[in-house]
């Protein structure tokens, strides 16, 4: 009895595990988009293909097809659609393998999240090449795909073997605590995620989105600052810490870069690798700084005790 009831604990592992790393792919996948994504409003190819979801015309008299002529910004705009394809099939895959397998609640809720925010960012894009209006309809989708992101990242490291494993609880009584400054600092980068993201679609100037670069500056060091001083010890929030302030790090010697490259070639006629390179990367470094962020939060939130919690303990060993 015991042997069977080692082999279907085994056999739960290897599930948890294939769920955990079919997480982890489609999240690498969704990487590959956002930089697709970024590659076709860089290179001016959002209005490249004008039907959707396919790539020839729809209406009565016209050929449809699937596949265009791949040239000029049809390359860009056509490659991005497919991976966007592929990412929501991923997606449909990992939502029901979760809920096939998962006994955990949350982590069937984040799979159908996930798989309802592809398909309304699907939906959203189609809307932007019917509709235009990119100031709000492509910001929206920018800022929608980020969201997406950053869901799947979560549900990927909920689902990690190390996010189930009995962890040490740390208590953190001093104020601002861990968990709280690298929350605000998390929400503070998403929100210069929308900055730029509505600068690169012409809603507003670049402005609030260098104040917003300050203010990210000012949380990146302080929650660094936090968890460092009280958790040195800790080597999973010390690798969070490294992994954040190196992707922002990155991430402003990128900002730089692309500022430079906009002036450089304001003049030129058609954008060009020195724009685009630059541009690109940019928007992947503040994807990848937001999940780096997340990432760190979460492991605060899985490792850290509440305060509450902390308070309320201290408060019943003073009565006994």
């Amino acid at each position: 009895m015991s042997e069977k009831s080692d082999v279907l604990s085994r056999s739960k592992a290897a599930v948890s595990r294939g769920a955990y790393r079919f997480a982890v792919l489609t999240a690498s996948v969704t990487v590959i988009l956002l930089m697709a994504g970024a590659l076709v409003t860089s290179n001016d190819a959002a209005d490249s293909v004008p039907d959707w979801p396919l790539s020839c015309g729809l209406s009565i008299g016209k050929s449809s097809c699937i596949i265009p002529p791949l040239i000029g910004g049809i390359r860009f705009e056509w490659s991005h659609r497919v991976i966007a394809a592929t990412v929501s099939i991923l997606t449909l895959i990992l939502a029901v393998w979760i809920a096939r397998t998962a006994k955990r609640p949350l982590a069937r809720k984040l799979g159908w999240t996930a798989l309802g925010l592809v398909i309304a960012q699907a939906v959203l894009g189609g809307i932007r090449v019917l509709e235009g209006h990119p100031a709000i309809t492509a910001t929206a989708h920018a800022i929608l795909a980020q969201i997406f992101f950053i869901t799947l990242v979560g549900l990927a490291l909920y689902l990690s073997p190390w996010w189930q494993r009995d962890l040490p609880q740390l208590e953190d009584n001093a104020a601002p605590t861990a968990r709280g400054i690298t929350l605000w600092t998390t929400i503070v980068i998403f929100c210069q995620l929308i900055l730029g993201a509505a600068f690169r679609h012409g809603a507003f100037g670049l402005t609030p989105h260098l104040i917003g670069a300050g203010v990210v500056t000012v949380m990146v060091v302080l929650a660094g600052r936090v968890v460092k001083k009280r958790f040195r010890h800790v080597p999973e929030l010390r690798r969070g810490v490294l992994l954040l302030h190196t992707f922002f790090g990155i991430q402003i010697c990128l900002g730089g870069l692309a500022w430079w490259a906009i002036n450089a070639t304001a003049s030129y006629a058609q954008p060009t690798e020195l724009y685009v390179i630059p541009t690109v990367a940019h928007v992947l470094g503040g994807a990848l700084t937001l999940a780096a962020s997340l990432l760190l939060t979460l492991t605060c939130y899985r490792m850290i005790r509440p305060p509450v919690s902390v308070a309320a303990e201290s408060t019943q060993g003073a009565r006994a």
